[in-house]
């Protein structure tokens, strides 16, 4: 089941003729955008969007501008639909990610190639499939989740500041952001930080450094106000939390 028998990678195109595959097409843009032209429908699609087009369906992708993009081929996917499908990549582009190691791997000798590739066809699959069922972020909200995620580590970071910057009412945006993630955009960034810290805590590599250093690294200036946060979401101190993990090891 979802075996890779092909990666490969185009660099700028303007057109692929009419053809079709025996086997599940993947196709992520990496950049440019362009449309896939079916019998009776056209997907259109730009940079960061995949394009999954099921066994014996014709197609044809044109662009004015050109296109880049890595394209995988896939026999037994378990996909269960059976028309061509859009999906778009989170802000964190783990989609790309995984295509762009999926293309390093097949084309490399590595002893472990065939079972790293076993993999990567469950993970892209599993990924199509998780966001095909996910539902879209309003660009707005997206926007905001990545701008946190980029700097929830620095301690000069100012959430409400960014957030006044956009176009948006204050209020409108915290309840849209709790809307589609459930929470808000505060409640995001602490949970970030959190669990952050949580796994610094558990870590040996990092058993040496004190309190405040973990504080620090996770976004917090102030070690008593990381204390307090850190205590409300685990029931206990960080040092206590650390203790234990250590005791337990």
């Amino acid at each position: 089941m979802n075996n890779i028998i092909y990666v490969g990678r185009n660099m700028t195109t303007f057109t692929c003729k009419q053809h079709f595959h025996e086997e599940w097409e993947l196709v992520y843009c990496t950049g440019g955008q362009g449309r896939f032209e079916f019998e009776d429908s056209t997907i259109e699609y730009t940079t960061g969007d995949l394009v999954i087009i099921p066994p014996h369906v014709v197609h044809a992708n044109n662009s004015e501008d050109g296109f880049t993009n890595i394209h995988i081929n896939i026999t037994d996917a378990t996909f269960n639909f059976k028309e061509p499908l859009l999906i778009s990549d989170d802000a964190e582009q783990h989609i790309m990610g995984g295509f762009k190691d999926a293309f390093y791997f097949f084309n490399s000798d590595i002893n472990s190639r065939q079972s790293i590739m076993a993999a990567f066809g469950d993970l892209i699959v599993n990924y199509v499939i998780a966001f095909s069922k996910t539902k879209p972020l309003r660009d707005v909200v997206d926007e905001i989740k990545s701008n946190i995620m980029q700097n929830f580590t620095d301690c000069d970071y100012e959430l409400d500041s960014y957030l006044r910057s956009i176009p948006f009412s204050y209020d409108y945006l915290r309840k849209l952001f709790k809307s589609e993630m459930g929470m808000t955009p505060h409640s995001y960034l602490t949970n970030l930080r959190i669990h952050m810290a949580e796994k610094l805590l558990c870590s040996p590599d990092t058993v040496e450094q004190n309190i405040s250093e973990i504080a620090y690294i996770c976004g917090y200036s102030d070690s008593l106000y990381f204390s307090r946060v850190f205590k409300k979401n685990f029931g206990c101190s960080p040092k206590y939390y650390a203790a234990m993990h250590s005791a337990g090891a």
